[in-house]
């Protein structure tokens, strides 16, 4: 509904626009990849340098992981934004081409982003992949801020149905078959309800996994409607009741 959307929207400004763009005002200073070189933090050079999307941060605070001998050494020094995504810390992985990555791993770069916003200073910008001689972002900076917006907003609607309907518990035995039951944690999702068990079924796919529906109140995303009759998402047109279990059980048990 209008609601979470409203939310989502504040949250993903939250996650991206804004923060891509915090802290680095036009004048930032401008560095080759010759120069961030120097910056690996070995004796006689001028300071602990790492660059994430072509943002350059002082990492001088976290020189025993990035400092020489430090776990993560290959970060210094260079835009190897790749290897933040994919763990690659091989000379082929300490590279700034995001190319082909998955929504996780585009994900896990935000986050990385957002950890050194929050924790080390910010110096400038990399001329190069990301920012041309000017500081201006290049097209390939704004694909891969695309890509990570788009990553983010499947992220918060994905977060949002696990709301709407959380997994039930299930278990087997070979004694007394499979039992679904609902409970107010049951799909690691804390919640004030419980929900019973229905079949909820994906547009466009087969298979279909059980849930747990809220029996009472409005339905989703519709606080306000006095109209409703009070049944929760019972009639939401993807669930499915499992054949003999009673339609209000918290448990369905088949043998």
């Amino acid at each position: 509904g209008a609601m979470w959307r409203g939310a989502a929207a504040a949250l993903l400004c939250l996650a991206t626009a804004c923060l891509l763009h915090r802290g680095f005002e036009p004048r930032a200073r401008l560095l080759s990849a010759a120069e961030l070189r120097r910056y690996r933090g070995a004796p006689g050079e001028p300071g602990l340098y790492l660059a994430l999307l072509g943002r350059v941060f002082d990492v001088e605070r976290g020189r025993k992981h990035y400092g020489p001998g430090g776990a993560y050494s290959g970060l210094a020094g260079r835009d190897a934004t790749r290897a933040f995504a994919s763990g690659d810390f091989t000379p082929a992985g300490l590279v700034d081409d995001v190319s082909g990555l998955s929504p996780r791993e585009l994900l896990s770069i935000h986050s990385w982003l957002s950890f050194y916003s929050d924790n080390y200073k910010p110096v400038g910008k990399l001329v190069g992949r990301f920012y041309d001689e000017n500081g201006v972002p290049t097209k390939a900076l704004r694909e891969a801020e695309a890509a990570i917006e788009e990553a983010l907003k499947f992220q918060a609607e994905r977060q949002q149905k696990q709301q709407q309907f959380p997994p039930c518990n299930s278990e087997w035995s070979s004694a007394k078959g499979t039992r679904f039951w609902c409970s107010r944690r049951s799909g690691g999702v804390n919640r004030d309800w419980a929900g019973v068990p229905r079949k909820l079924y994906h547009p466009g796919s087969q298979g279909s996994r059980c849930v747990c529906v809220r029996s009472t109140g409005p339905p989703w995303g519709q606080p306000d409607s006095s109209q409703h009759s009070n049944r929760g998402d019972l009639d939401n047109p993807h669930l499915e009741q499992y054949e003999g279990c009673p339609p209000l059980a918290e448990q369905c048990v088949f043998t």
